[in-house]
């Protein structure tokens, strides 16, 4: 049960963090989201006669019986998308070696990535993981339903801390009805993560938005240290003096990173790699650059 001042203190949080994502999405993100995430199919609008070159498949053949002569059927582009922002709140989530923690780095790209959807006519919704999906609000529009979400983010205590990215992916395909955009926000420590990522990109339109600390691939010169798994309470005993120990760690992080990183490629994920000491928004900026390109060609 939060105090009253630490509901005080998160809630100061959020508003600083409306007030932050409001102003990136009025200088910059906006007209990028839009030019990178487009609608996900074609209304019927209204027919009009044919004219040479149009396609024969678009045809209306009733129409054309009670007219006698070829109508075909006009089409609109359906803007609105539903985008789903699921993002990871496990044990590891919590973790910051520098100012920020990796749960408060998901709320800052969330609240940006939100507020430019709201802008942009789209509805936005949240599904907040562990080893389960522990919460989901339905895609909506307005700020005050955006606002309740960051907080949501911000305050969720997992009763078992771990990390399922198939439990979240299987949710998500049972669950939304409608082709959708799936940010999916997580440092992706869990196994495994080649069929539930490729079910989920198969059906829905996937970014994976990988979040770490620096500390997580490289450890420090720092003597005799206690490491504790936040996920699985398992606790030892290491001397990070030991230059083999050190070099071990980091071919075993990078070996996970890249594994990662050639799952998203083989499922035609897009992905950026944030962390809790870098330009987080820049690094999101970057992305959205590469899918504008990509959807120019």
């Amino acid at each position: 049960m939060l105090t009253d001042q630490q509901i005080e203190e998160m809630m100061a949080r959020v508003r600083r963090l409306e007030l932050k994502a409001r102003r990136l999405v009025r200088e910059s993100f906006s007209g990028e989201y839009l030019s990178s995430f487009r609608g996900q199919g074609l209304d019927f609008d209204d027919f009009r006669e044919y004219q040479h070159g149009d396609e024969v498949r678009f045809i209306d053949w009733n129409v054309t019986a009670r007219m006698n002569q070829p109508f075909v059927r006009k089409f609109r582009e359906e803007r609105e998308l539903s985008v789903i922002l699921a993002v990871d709140v496990s044990g590891s989530a919590d973790y910051g070696s520098v100012t920020l923690s990796k749960r408060e780095v998901a709320a800052e790209v969330a609240a940006v990535l939100g507020f430019s959807a709201l802008h942009n006519g789209d509805k936005v919704g949240l599904v907040i993981f562990a080893d389960e999906p522990i919460l989901f609000i339905p895609p909506e529009k307005g700020n005050r339903h955006l606002l309740r979400m960051i907080r949501e983010i911000l305050v969720a205590k997992p009763t078992h801390p771990g990390t399922s990215i198939t439990g979240v992916c299987d949710f998500l395909i049972r669950t939304l009805r409608r082709k959708s955009l799936v940010f999916l926000v997580s440092d992706f420590f869990s196994d495994p993560l080649d069929r539930p990522l490729g079910k989920l990109a198969r059906k829905h339109e996937t970014v994976a938005l990988r979040v770490m600390d620096p500390l997580e691939s490289k450890l420090p010169k720092a003597g005799k240290v206690v490491m504790i798994d936040p996920e699985s309470g398992f606790e030892t005993q290491v001397n990070t003096n030991n230059p083999n120990l050190r070099m071990g760690y980091e071919k075993l992080m990078r070996r996970q990173h890249e594994g990662a990183a050639s799952v998203f490629k083989k499922h035609g994920i897009d992905s950026a790699d944030l962390t809790t000491h870098g330009d987080t928004l820049a690094e999101l900026h970057k992305l959205l650059k590469r899918r504008s390109r990509k959807r120019a060609r």
